[in-house]
């Protein structure tokens, strides 16, 4: 039992997973699973995840994880000072396939849906309008109009590359996922309804 979340950016996708989690008494993994490693190191947080301006993506945070903590055995056989991306996605499915065992999980991001699609889960995608994500984003990370774009389209075109590049799909298809929502229609405590109630209606 499995909820895999895929979403451009500024889709409230962290908000809804969370929702969905809550409602369904189910654990919720998002970029917060990476602070996780942090502290189970005994690193500050801030050392992983660093203060910059945009969001970091999993990968970087990932990277940055390894190579503050090299203890963690996420790629025992890889120095931390030669991880390439292909490194660091192999460590990220590990993890994935690791936490999907466990079932229950909102599973946001990290091309879940290539890695899950054939175990018992609900692939949902969350889209929004162009300028509604912008405000969304603007808002969260209190940034001007045009650096909320800039960093919305950048963060869309890296995740559209991470599919088509190490899994042959293409990111914005919709057939890849059991149900599309559009979060600026819905809104969010909508799709948050629409998830669950499929969930429910499966026996979950």
């Amino acid at each position: 039992m499995l909820i895999t979340v895929s979403r451009q950016f500024g889709a409230g996708a962290s908000l809804v997973s969370r929702q969905v989690a809550s409602v369904l008494g189910w654990s919720v993994v998002d970029n917060e699973f990476v602070d996780e490693i942090a502290r189970k190191a005994g690193l500050p947080v801030e050392q992983v995840a660093g203060r910059e301006e945009r969001v970091p993506s999993f990968v970087e945070r990932l990277k940055r994880a390894l190579v503050a903590a090299p203890g963690v055995p996420l790629i025992p056989a890889a120095p931390t000072e030669r991880l390439d991306e292909g490194d660091l996605v192999k460590a990220t499915e590990a993890v994935v396939a690791e936490i999907s065992q466990a079932g229950k999980v909102v599973l946001v991001g990290r091309a879940a849906v290539a890695l899950l699609g054939e175990q018992q889960a609900i692939h949902v995608r969350l889209t929004a309008s162009k300028a509604f994500r912008t405000r969304v984003v603007m808002e969260r990370l209190s940034l001007d109009e045009k650096s909320a774009l800039k960093l919305l389209n950048e963060t869309d075109a890296q995740r559209e590359r991470y599919h088509r590049d190490y899994y042959k799909r293409d990111w914005n298809d919709p057939l890849n996922y059991h149900m599309v929502l559009n979060t600026e229609v819905l809104g969010f405590d909508g799709a948050t309804e629409v998830i669950v109630s499929r969930a429910r209606t499966l026996g979950w």
